[in-house]
């Protein structure tokens, strides 16, 4: 029977972390916590590089728009997770599985793209500052944005219409606690390989090639603070992109575990875990990292929370 066919009756059973219900409220209870703190932190990076001048430069431009995506990327998975716990039900029509899955892949891609746009902007920043305000322009800031934006859009449409023509059972339960790309491939009943050739070519250009050109960045960055002659300039030099490139090392870390452990057999919950650093705890910790040691975000926070006082 095609997918297509069966949209109206079939769903997913999506086994989640543990059927124990005494770790139910638990696991509600963490998880909310975490969600709210990742909205509220991620929302206040937008409207403190909003409404205060000292922040209108590219920088926290793409901040925000990392933030908004974080936000987002978050929000297709942990609601849909929470409801399942309260309502005691583990289920996920086949249309919520199709459309949890294109903007998880969107806004995850997309992430992977604002990342390499902050990278490029920290270069010009450092490798050539007196070039910066001409290069990193507003025009070529918005481009560099839409254009993240859409082939994130185009390639999780790719992914959902090569889904769509795959068939499965009427009941079908998948090992996670969202509707993964590789996990609902390998339930389907299907032939998969163009999905599996699709996948791992995405894999190579949409991730490692973001990931070779922050590499390129940051080698060039460290030549460039090399060449300073004073200590104290090398490390001014290099405290801009700190936060930075923790994010990256947090983002790419995670990918790497959950790449890693889904690569070895009956790792289903060491895979879950990997997932859960990746989508949840990754977009809670960027607003505290790169807040931490920024002082003009620090000022701006506080403004913040003195007009509401």
């Amino acid at each position: 029977m095609e997918a297509e066919n069966l949209t109206g009756s079939m769903e997913f059973i999506l086994l989640g972390f543990s059927d124990d219900p005494e770790l139910q409220p638990l696991i509600f209870g963490l998880f909310l916590l975490m969600y709210l703190i990742t909205v509220l932190g991620n929302l206040l990076l937008i409207v403190a590089s909003i409404t205060d001048s000292h922040l209108h430069t590219p920088m926290y431009f793409f901040l925000s728009n990392l933030s908004f995506a974080d936000i987002c990327f978050t929000s297709t998975i942990i609601p849909k997770m929470l409801v399942n716990i309260q309502t005691q039900s583990k289920a996920i029509t086949f249309d919520g599985c199709i459309t949890q899955m294109y903007f998880f892949i969107l806004f995850a891609t997309l992430d992977n793209f604002l990342l390499t746009v902050m990278a490029y902007d920290r270069f010009v920043a450092i490798c050539q500052p007196l070039h910066y305000t001409v290069i990193m322009n507003s025009r070529l800031c918005g481009s560099l944005v839409l254009l993240s934006w859409v082939i994130s859009a185009l390639r999780s449409l790719l992914n959902s219409l090569l889904t769509l023509h795959l068939s499965f059972g009427t009941e079908q339960e998948i090992p996670h606690f969202f509707c993964d790309l590789k996990e609902v491939v390998q339930v389907s009943h299907s032939d998969t390989l163009l999905n599996v050739t699709v996948m791992y070519l995405e894999a190579l250009l949409l991730a490692g090639g973001p990931f070779a050109c922050i590499l390129y960045s940051y080698s060039k960055i460290i030549a460039s603070v090399r060449s300073i002659s004073s200590t104290q300039g090398k490390y001014k030099a290099f405290s801009t992109c700190m936060s930075h490139l923790s994010v990256v090392l947090l983002f790419y870390g995670t990918a790497l575990g959950i790449y890693l452990s889904s690569a070895v057999p009956h790792s289903s919950q060491s895979n879950t875990i990997a997932s859960v650093m990746f989508t949840v705890v990754t977009p809670m910790l960027n607003p505290f990292i790169y807040s931490l040691r920024n002082k003009n975000l620090q000022m701006a926070l506080k403004k913040i929370f003195r007009t509401k006082i």
